[in-house]
């Protein structure tokens, strides 16, 4: 049996990062707990302070099948090249390597508009994919 697990980001702005996780993914916030219409109803329920409310923010696949992300707040900058990052996949599967890295060109556009930067192009053992950076700066491919 597998188990399940979440992936978690260090950040500096969680609800920033989560939105644009979510576009990169196609993922959704996740939706507050039982009881509560909105994450700040639970929030203000819970006496979390205003200056708390954006420590956390947690994403789903709306289909229920991948992981859960976890953006969390952290005092410290990022400061190296990251040791796990995501690779996007944006094409479907049986996609020619051509086809593959449109789909990945126009997924990287995309991106660059909601806060990513690209940091370069790779052409190695016949695949082909582009490595940006988030709003943070933290490392992902798209190919």
């Amino acid at each position: 049996m597998s188990a399940k697990f979440q992936i978690s980001l260090d950040c500096s702005d969680p609800s920033r990062l989560a939105t644009f996780w979510a576009e990169a993914l196609g993922y959704k916030s996740e939706d507050p707990p039982k009881g509560y219409a909105t994450w700040q109803d639970w929030l203000i329920a819970s006496n979390i302070p205003r200056e708390n409310w954006n420590d956390r923010a947690g994403l789903v696949d709306p289909q229920g099948i991948g992981p859960r992300i976890l953006f969390q707040k952290v005092s410290e900058p990022k400061t190296a090249k990251n040791r796990l990052h995501l690779d996007v996949r944006p094409s479907a599967a049986g996609a020619s390597p051509e086809e593959r890295f449109e789909k990945a060109k126009a997924k990287a556009a995309q991106l660059v508009t909601s806060g990513a930067t690209i940091l370069y192009e790779m052409n190695e053992y016949g695949s082909h994919w582009i490595t940006l950076a988030d709003p943070e700066g933290n490392e992902f491919c798209i190919g």
